[in-house]
C-alpha cells in the first residue's frame, strides 16, 4: 500500500492552507505555529519533484524571515 496520511501531514496540510488562503493569514499565525510549520516542512522530503521542492526553500526562507522579525521584534512597526 502507497504511503498512509500520518498525523504529522495532516497538520502540515492544515497550516499551509491557511496561509494559502490568504496573504495575511501568515503575518496572524503565531511563532509557535511558524516553528511548527518549519519543522515540519523541513521534515518533508520534496527531492524528487524539483519544483516542489523550489517551493519549500522559499517557503522556507519566509518563514525564517517572519520568525527573526517576531523574535526580534522588527516586524511590529
Amino acid at each position: 500500500m502507497a504511503d498512509e496520511i500520518t498525523e504529522e501531514d495532516r497538520e502540515r496540510i492544515q497550516l499551509l492552507q491557511l496561509i494559502s488562503s490568504s496573504k495575511n493569514e501568515f503575518k496572524k499565525l503565531s511563532l509557535t505555529q511558524l516553528k511548527r510549520l518549519q519543522e515540519l516542512i523541513e521534515k518533508k522530503d520534496y527531492s524528487h519533484n524539483k519544483k516542489a521542492h523550489k517551493s519549500k526553500v522559499k517557503l522556507l526562507a519566509k518563514i525564517n524571515l517572519r520568525i527573526y522579525e517576531l523574535e526580534e521584534g522588527k516586524g511590529i512597526f
